[in-house]
């Protein structure tokens, strides 16, 4: 998939990081979410490589990115680090100061990203979720009945690891078919890298690490922030999906501008997954958002 993007192995310590490029003008970083890859953006990226210089990045922990050891308290999958290696990632391409669009799981890191690096995240689009440490404090129980991989994934191992590893593929399909469009929102192939990256040895395991890391160091980081009053300086947009989840369960804009000093945001008739549901709009409000080249 992707065809003419430029594929690329960053190194950031003993993290290896799968990249994709292509395009010339603005830098603008895309990250995705879970169980995905940097594919989910196959029906945006062609277009958006006409006006800016793309870098899609596999999170560590999925996709063909590195999936190193959780640590102690899964440590290694804060986000906090998971930022860093798209800092190190963008600095290596040249880039100091870019633009983000990030979609579920690589919006939390994007989120992340902003907030210990304000000088080198310019402006920032979000799609399909609240703050981690609002979301989790106004649970409802439509929104854990929805979102049940959140509760699931952070039980103690091995069990959530072992279910997911002895199949992942259902694993997959679960997850991405019961949402609001089902499995026919996906083209075949980007499904099927899904999950050819889910089967990757290491997976589950990082899966898990990924979301303990939420319900653990990344609340306690999220709380130093609140009790010290930092918000994002940067101009912040949030889409979310009037059939997903987190349209449905929050008051999307009432959660995100206590986080935020330059706040706009709206929704999108679709679901959760808004770049493979909705490209054609998603492609107006990036281009609307971001500084771009002619």
């Amino acid at each position: 998939m992707l065809d003419g993007f430029e594929t690329l192995r960053i190194a950031r310590g003993d993290v290896t990081l799968n990249v994709r490029r292509a395009g010339q003008g603005e830098p603008l970083l895309l990250l995705h979410g879970h169980p995905q890859t940097h594919a989910m953006w196959h029906r945006v990226a062609p277009q958006l490589a006409q006006r800016f210089q793309l870098v899609l990045m596999d999170l560590r922990g999925y996709g063909d990115s590195g999936r190193p050891a959780a640590g102690e308290g899964s440590g290694a999958y804060a986000k906090r680090e998971m930022a860093l290696d798209a800092i190190e990632v963008m600095r290596q391409l040249g880039h100091e100061r870019f633009q983000v669009l990030a979609h579920d799981r690589g919006a939390r890191v994007a989120h992340r990203l902003a907030l210990d690096h304000p000088e080198s995240v310019e402006r920032l689009l979000l799609l399909d979720i609240a703050p981690t440490l609002a979301m989790y404090r106004h649970t409802s129980e439509a929104f854990a009945r929805a979102y049940w991989h959140w509760f699931f994934l952070i039980q103690p191992p091995p069990l959530p690891e072992a279910l997911i590893a002895s199949d992942p593929v259902r694993y997959v399909r679960s997850v991405m078919g019961a949402r609001h469009a089902g499995l026919a929102a996906f083209a075949p192939e980007a499904l099927a890298e899904y999950e050819r990256c889910a089967a990757i040895p290491g997976t589950a395991e990082a899966i898990c690490a990924d979301y303990r890391a939420s319900a653990g160091i990344d609340l306690a980081h999220d709380e130093q922030d609140q009790e010290a009053g930092r918000r994002l300086t940067q101009p912040l947009r949030v889409l979310w999906g009037e059939h997903g989840a987190v349209g449905r369960s929050f008051d999307v804009p009432a959660l995100w501008q206590p986080y935020a000093s330059q706040f706009s945001g709206r929704s999108l008739p679709c679901g959760h997954y808004i770049a493979e549901e909705a490209p054609a709009l998603l492609l107006q409000e990036i281009l609307t958002f971001f500084r771009s080249t002619p």
